[in-house]
């Protein structure tokens, strides 16, 4: 027992200067009283200049690197299907949801921050040598589970599925700056060349303060919201998205006997706080927009423990 907890404290050591960032951002908000408009502009560089700077030049040594396993995708969004239609059947049977608010709901326990949280501890908690993993995640996460949300409410609004919905949401995903980066960069690095140092040293530069830029923006997003109504189904989304979801994944990775970093990368990926998008999705809906904010918020208080553990857990496995 002694090991075990000498275990779990050394991983919460590890990712509780990342928290500490965010805490720092949230209270520069709420405590310092910034206004919204530094927020903004903070994101604009985050998500347009600094994390495409540093994936772009991660990406392009991809081709150097060890190959990456790409069943990993199999465990991560087989796990996410698995717990959607969990997440449906809990929505419906037990919060008496409709099926637009019940997907919303099971949004919730699949969608990771995986941009804002994910990749930064995923950096930390697991070495540079884990990026290649992460970013083929992030290339189908958003069309993937968009789709998948979207289908679920076009189902129940009108018994099928739109080719232009799905259009539009695939054209948004290819337009994302983080994707275009992470493309771009693995293109490059099949021709073999390296970067000149004029352009690799600015680009190394602002991609060394894209993670603490990341986590501050991200606590100054997260003091925007407050904890609202509907806190039973917040909770339940919390251990959906925080346990089940992971736990599930670790389940698939198991069986398809993924390598051991693939299989921490795609747990660690499944057990981040419940990201903006469900928000987002939320509010385009008008349903369980509360909830949705509410679940953000304890979900990334959450997850400063759950994640460590289960990190531990796999160690110890």
């Amino acid at each position: 027992m002694p090991a075990l907890l000498d275990t779990l404290f050394h991983q919460i050591l590890l990712s509780m200067p990342l928290f500490i960032l965010i805490a720092l951002g949230w209270l520069l908000v709420r405590w310092r009283k910034w206004p919204e408009s530094i927020s903004e502009a903070l994101n604009l560089v985050v998500f347009k200049i600094a994390l495409p700077a540093m994936l772009f030049r991660l990406m392009s040594d991809f081709s150097k690197s060890p190959p990456v396993d790409a069943r990993l995708l199999i465990a991560f969004f087989g796990g996410c299907l698995i717990v959607f239609l969990v997440g449906r059947i809990i929505a419906a049977r037990v919060f008496r949801l409709d099926g637009i608010s019940g997907s919303v709901f099971a949004l919730g326990g699949i969608f990771s921050n995986n941009v804002m949280l994910g990749l930064p501890i995923a950096t930390v908690m697991l070495g540079e040598k884990a990026i290649p993993s992460v970013a083929l995640v992030l290339v189908f996460n958003g069309l993937i589970l968009w789709t998948l949300a979207t289908v679920s409410v076009e189902w129940f609004r009108h018994g099928s599925l739109s080719l232009t919905g799905f259009g539009k949401t695939a054209l948004s995903v290819l337009k994302n700056p983080l994707i275009i980066a992470i493309l771009s960069g693995t293109l490059f690095s099949l021709t073999g060349l390296s970067l000149p140092q004029m352009v690799d040293q600015p680009i190394s530069m602002l991609g060394k303060i894209a993670v603490p830029l990341a986590l501050v923006a991200l606590g100054m997003s997260l003091a925007a919201y407050k904890i609202k109504e509907g806190l039973k189904e917040s909770y339940a989304i919390c251990l959906l998205k925080l346990i089940v979801q992971p736990l599930v994944i670790w389940g698939l990775a198991w069986l398809i006997g993924l390598p051991p970093l693939e299989s921490k990368v795609v747990v660690l990926l499944g057990s981040m706080s419940v990201g903006i998008n469900v928000y987002l999705m939320s509010q385009q809906f008008n349903a369980l927009t509360g909830p949705a904010a509410t679940s953000m918020l304890l979900s990334t208080i959450f997850s400063a423990v759950t994640t460590p553990l289960l990190l531990m857990l796999m160690d110890i496995a």
